[in-house]
């Protein structure tokens, strides 16, 4: 597998503005219900602020926890399992989405400047249905049940999101409770990347989400939700025989779908949140 590295001091000659630009009428059709070709390779950025995404690419920030920001071409800005925090920023995300197993994944107050906030819950085990089409990015969920108080099930209580862009499915399976069943699998489609919870008891057991990532078998797998390393480790080992590890130590992808991996990837970043220069 080729991996092309762009240095921080690139990256800092390219950073631009942080405010969403006029987005365009038409986006790069996925490949979530098809199978995708694919070159080998793909950049990363040892970076913290964001900047100027090239096109027909994604730059994927972590923050930080569960929380990531997925960055278009045309200046689209979207939270993943937003808190209501991302960093010493003024950016105002596009849209956010939150998930409400834990206070750590959603806030009751969300800035009423942010056009888009898509909670991942409805009304109690009834669940609710996302499809926000923004031109250049398509944002859909895929409800799941919960684990809730008192060791009950809250039917339809998490979202996992797909966010269709540049030509790209990316996924975040939010507070992931129970392995998908073959509906589930089928509305997600196949996911070219995937944010994937990894500590192992809070949301999915190692060796169920491991089955799970196994079965999806994205191109890139981003570890995220884990509380320590020894987490991180645990899982990074039980996925080394099918999935190759790449250690970016950074919080930021630069993902083309004409150069993903071959090989399915774990690419394990470092959270930072968000600065402006």
């Amino acid at each position: 597998m080729l991996i092309r590295v762009i240095a921080t001091l690139v990256g800092f000659l390219f950073a631009g503005p942080l405010f969403a630009q006029e987005t365009p009428a038409t986006r790069t059709p996925s490949h979530c219900h098809a199978l995708a070709d694919a070159t080998q390779g793909m950049e990363y950025l040892h970076r913290a602020a964001l900047r100027d995404v090239p096109d027909e690419t994604v730059d994927l920030h972590y923050v930080g926890h569960a929380s990531f920001v997925i960055r278009s071409a045309g200046g689209l800005n979207l939270v993943t399992d937003f808190t209501g925090f991302i960093g010493s920023t003024k950016m105002i995300p596009d849209v956010v989405t939150m998930n409400h197993a834990h206070d750590t994944h959603w806030t009751p107050f969300p800035d009423p400047a942010i056009p888009h906030v898509l909670r991942g819950w409805g009304p109690h085990g009834v669940g609710i249905d996302h499809r926000v089409d923004l031109g250049e990015v398509l944002v859909r969920n895929v409800s799941t049940d919960i684990r809730s108080q008192f060791s009950g099930v809250e039917e339809n209580g998490n979202s996992i999101f797909v966010f269709e862009i540049a030509g790209l499915c990316i996924g975040h399976l939010g507070h992931l409770h129970h392995a998908p069943n073959d509906e589930q699998y089928a509305a997600i489609g196949r996911l070219d990347v995937v944010m994937a919870p990894v500590d192992g008891g809070y949301t999915l057991d190692l060796a169920t989400m491991t089955s799970v990532l196994k079965r999806l078998r994205s191109r890139i797998v981003i570890p995220m939700h884990w509380f320590s390393d020894f987490a991180l480790e645990d899982f990074l080992d039980g996925m080394s025989d099918e999935f190759a590890v790449v250690r970016v130590e950074g919080p930021m992808l630069n993902v083309r779908r004409d150069l993903l991996p071959s090989q399915p990837t774990i690419m394990v970043l470092r959270p930072n949140y968000l600065r402006d220069e």
